[in-house]
């Protein structure tokens, strides 16, 4: 005999909602990372670049040279047997005063004097490496502008540059 009643049908199981949800995140998490990672792109790329740029662009000032004759320094090694041979010439900003830097003979004087003081104090070993040159050179240019007041020395060149051991 068959009965009419009806039978109770079982709900769709639950799980299956819960695996769409542990899909969900970390596709989210994913697409956010990849939002972020993009936007810090764009800036690094477009929005940083345009400020070197726009330095860049600027006409710079013009600068002449100032060449100097050449050094012949003892340098400051505990052997003392070492020494040191430099021509230079400084970069300065503005073209008058680069003329006028040549003109006046107690300025070179002066000039001369502090560098060769920088000159002496320095060490053959340390000299001779890349490092080295670069730190000269910037000690050099920081020094010739404090010697020298209202000289804005730009770049040191160096045509000569033989270290004695």
């Amino acid at each position: 005999m068959a009965s009419n009643t009806p039978v109770p049908t079982p709900d769709p199981p639950a799980p299956a909602a819960k695996k769409k949800r542990r899909r969900l995140i970390p596709a989210l998490m994913a697409f956010t990372v990849l939002v972020a990672a993009a936007g810090a792109g764009y800036y690094f790329w477009f929005l940083r670049a345009a400020p070197a740029q726009a330095k860049q662009a600027e006409p710079s000032e013009p600068s002449g040279i100032v060449p100097l004759e050449p050094f012949v320094v003892n340098l400051a090694d505990a052997a003392g047997s070492h020494f040191l041979r430099v021509q230079l010439s400084l970069v300065v900003s503005g073209e008058e005063r680069a003329t006028e830097l040549e003109e006046n003979a107690v300025e070179r004087a002066h000039l001369r004097s502090a560098i060769l003081e920088v000159l002496a104090q320095q060490q053959a070993d340390r000299l001779v490496t890349p490092e080295g040159k670069a730190e000269l050179k910037a000690t050099i240019a920081k020094q010739a502008a404090h010697t020298i007041h209202g000289l804005t020395v730009t770049d040191v060149l160096l045509g000569e540059f033989v270290v004695q051991f």
